[in-house]
Order: structure tokens, then sequence, then C-alpha cells
């Protein structure tokens, strides 16, 4: 064989090899591709609804005390005053520093209008002076036991505090109730699922979807009170506060294999 023959014979053959190792590599993608592409489902899809109810085991609500004085430090001083002794009250209920929070501490001026003097049938028009400051503190309180609830209103009533605001019963584990409503829709789910399944003539396989729309938030039942002022208020009297009952409900959209 001649030289020519053997060198263009040597071309084929590497052309050839390349050629295979192409296609194997093409092939091998193609394979790969089938693998991760989704598999197709013969589905039905089922909602399920679930609820949990729970008994209030804490109670909230929001406190402003304030004072208007000519300086400031004479405001801040009596705002200070009555706020120690409330906080003070508080804890003869066994309410613990943790539960006891600042929300807003505030000083700004009071302004009044001073008519000028008229001269020569000319009024000029009023001044605007500085006529004191005054001081707001305002501090969130949570209890947890519910039933002094209404004995921490009458301490902050009797210690000057100008608004009462926000009074709140809830839980203080709403991840634990939301579980349950959300074990009870996906009750409701598999239940209707199973029912349907025997009416269609086929297996339920496995879950292949889930989504879920909470309407979470805690309504109150109760007799709350909000904005209540203190200002001109007597000694405060322990009001009763029924707590009631929270409700959450859980709506879940289940998709189920069938055969």
């Amino acid at each position: 064989m001649s030289f020519e023959k053997k060198k263009f014979f040597k071309w084929a053959t590497l052309a050839f090899v390349f050629l295979v190792i192409f296609l194997i590599g093409e092939s091998l993608s193609v394979f790969k591709s089938l693998q991760v592409s989704n598999p197709v489902y013969n589905t039905v899809s089922l909602s399920g609804k679930g609820e949990a109810v729970s008994i209030p085991d804490i109670a909230t609500f929001s406190f402003t005390v304030s004072a208007d004085a000519t300086n400031v430090s004479d405001a801040q001083g009596t705002v200070t005053k009555k706020i120690d002794t409330i906080l003070a009250s508080l804890k003869t209920l066994g309410i613990a520093d943790k539960d006891v929070k600042t929300t807003d501490y505030s000083v700004w001026p009071k302004y009044s209008y001073v008519q000028a003097v008229c001269t020569n049938m000319m009024c000029p028009p009023s001044k605007q002076v500085t006529d004191g400051y005054t001081v707001n503190h305002s501090v969130s309180v949570k209890i947890r036991k519910t039933d002094d609830a209404g004995k921490a209103l009458a301490i902050v009533g009797d210690g000057g505090a100008t608004n009462v605001s926000g009074l709140n019963f809830t839980v203080d584990n709403p991840d634990a109730v939301m579980a349950e409503a959300r074990a009870n829709a996906i009750a409701d789910a598999r239940a209707k699922a199973e029912e349907l399944s025997k009416s269609l003539g086929v297996n339920l396989v496995r879950i292949v979807g889930y989504s879920e729309d909470n309407q979470g938030g805690y309504p109150i039942f109760a007799a709350v009170s909000t904005g209540i002022s203190m200002m001109k208020a007597p000694a405060a009297v322990a009001p009763t506060l029924p707590t009631g009952e929270n409700k959450v409900t859980d709506n879940v959209t289940v998709t189920y294999e069938i055969r």
C-alpha cells in the first residue's frame, strides 16, 4: 500500500473515531434530558378546609401617660413618677419586666397665639409663642394570666394613664394552633380524594402537588375597649373582660397521582 493510501486511511479512521465520540456524546445528552423531564401524571386535585379553636392564654394592651408643663424637665418628671408607680403596681400582679415595653417617648412644644397691640388703627398679625411642653410615654403590656387583665387596666387608670388602647386576647403560640388547622385541612382533602377515587374506580398513588391559603389572624370574641380616656376618671374599678375563644381557618389544595 502506498504512503498516500496509508495516510488517507489514517485520517479517515481518526475522522470516524471523532464522529463516533460525537454521536455518543449527543446520545448521552438526549438521554439525560429525557431523565430530567417532568413526568406526566394522571391527577386529581382536592381542596380541604380545617379549623382550630383556641382559648386565649395572654392579653395585651397599651397605655400612655402624658403631662404638660412650662419646661421639659417638669413634664418629664411628672410622667416618670406616674410611669414608675404604674410599673411597680403591675409587678404585684406577677407581670415580668420582659412583658412590659416602651413603644414611644415623645416631647414637643406647645404653642399659643398672642395678638399684638394695635396702633394707629393698624393691627399686626398675632404671634406664635411657646407655651410649655408636652411629654408622652407609651408602654405595651403582656399579661400571661388573662384573669388579671381587668386588674391591670384598673392599675393603669389609678396610676394616671391618659389613654388605654388595643386590648387584645390571643394565644402565646399561634404556630401550634395553625399547625392543628393545617392538619385538619389536609385530612379533609384526603377524605375527599379517597371518596372520589372510589367513585372513579382508581387508586391514589402519591401526592404530587400542594398549596396552602391560610386566613391567619385570631378574631376576638371578647368585650374589649380601645381609646379609653382615663383623664377624668375616678378610682378605676377592674372591669369584667370575657376572653371568648379564637378560631383559625386553613385552606389547602392537594394534588394526587392516580392509576
